[in-house]
């Protein structure tokens, strides 16, 4: 069955994907002769994640129509995504991005190529051929409108859609500083942006630079005045923090890291992190098992290398969730 034939994904994914290498051995890019080709994109790993667990995703994006946007779209639909709103550009190239190989778990260095790539093309045009009405859920970060103007604009397109026909949403910040204009313009887009959503999911160190806030409580609370249903704030090895209303009950609480003996790749983990969220909230778990189950994942991405490489299938989740304890109340 081909995707024009085959029903709308339910669950949709936007923003950039590029073409990354990574160093095959530690020290300065400078000096690295090889290179590993992958995919990068924090949008594309959530994607990804879920799709590997059997949900039905769609992914909108722009491509060049050169051999590196082949490889992204090859690459994505051989992880099971819905590729039908992945635009090939002609004018315009697929962003590349080369990432060092770090050490000892620091986070690796990373140069990226995308001023006028495909993707920043990108705006609500885009989304002619979407049908709102079959989705579910959408998850967006804080990177495509960092990108350019009209993929800010195509963030706001995706998200008012996405509320009006009633799916739900997620929003991991995902802060790019350095492609905003200015902080204060950062900080405004995105906190507008998260109140459209229902699940917000920063970091503590974003969460404190998006509200001028400092402890979790308060800036879940920020959100949650805002209109979102529930914040979970990432805490690094500590685990997370859960505030949120979600089938009528409010709660908050703090949720353990899973220990890792060696960090290989930090790049990914808030990634992971959201794949576990997300899947788990769609699959019905209490936030208790969202967050725990967020947390796991994070885990495993770190101890491999690559941003998506140590996302699990539903059988590993399976199994990997099969040796947790009970959760306690």
């Amino acid at each position: 069955m081909t995707h024009a034939s085959a029903a709308s994904p339910e669950i949709l994914a936007f923003g950039e994907a590029m073409t990354m290498f990574v160093a095959d051995t530690p020290g300065p890019l400078a000096e690295v002769e090889h290179f590993h080709r992958r995919i990068a994109g924090a949008d594309t790993n959530v994607a990804i994640g879920l799709a590997r667990l059997g949900f039905p995703v769609g992914w909108l994006s722009r491509v060049g129509a050169d051999s590196f946007g082949d490889f992204i779209r090859h690459t994505l639909e051989a992880e099971g995504l819905d590729c039908r709103h992945l635009t090939s550009d002609p004018t315009h190239p697929t962003g590349l991005l080369f990432k060092a190989r770090a050490e000892g778990g620091a986070d690796p260095r990373v140069e990226y190529f995308r001023r006028g790539s495909a993707a920043s093309r990108l705006s609500p045009d885009d989304t002619l051929s979407v049908d709102f009405g079959a989705l579910r859920h959408l998850h967006a970060t804080g990177i495509p409108p960092a990108v350019s103007t009209s993929c800010r604009e195509l963030s706001w397109h995706m998200l008012d859609n996405a509320r009006a026909a009633g799916a739900s949403i997620s929003f991991d910040p995902n802060l790019r500083p350095s492609l905003w204009a200015s902080e204060a313009e950062m900080r405004e887009t995105l906190n507008a942006m998260a109140a459209r959503a229902d699940w917000v999911l920063p970091g503590l160190a974003e969460g404190r630079r998006l509200t001028g806030l400092e402890t979790p409580h308060d800036i879940a609370g920020y959100y949650l005045d805002r209109g979102a249903r529930a914040v979970i704030i990432k805490l690094g090895p500590e685990g997370s923090y859960y505030r949120g209303t979600l089938a009528g009950r409010e709660e908050s609480f703090t949720q353990a890291g899973f220990p890792v003996a060696e960090v290989v790749d930090t790049v990914g983990a808030g990634d992971g992190f959201a794949v576990g969220v997300v899947s788990a909230l769609l699959d019905g778990l209490s936030p208790r098992g969202a967050v725990r189950r967020g947390n796991l994942i994070g885990a495993q991405a770190v101890q491999v290398v690559g941003d998506m490489e140590g996302l699990p299938d539903r059988a590993r989740l399976g199994a990997l969730e099969a040796s947790l304890p009970p959760l306690t109340p």
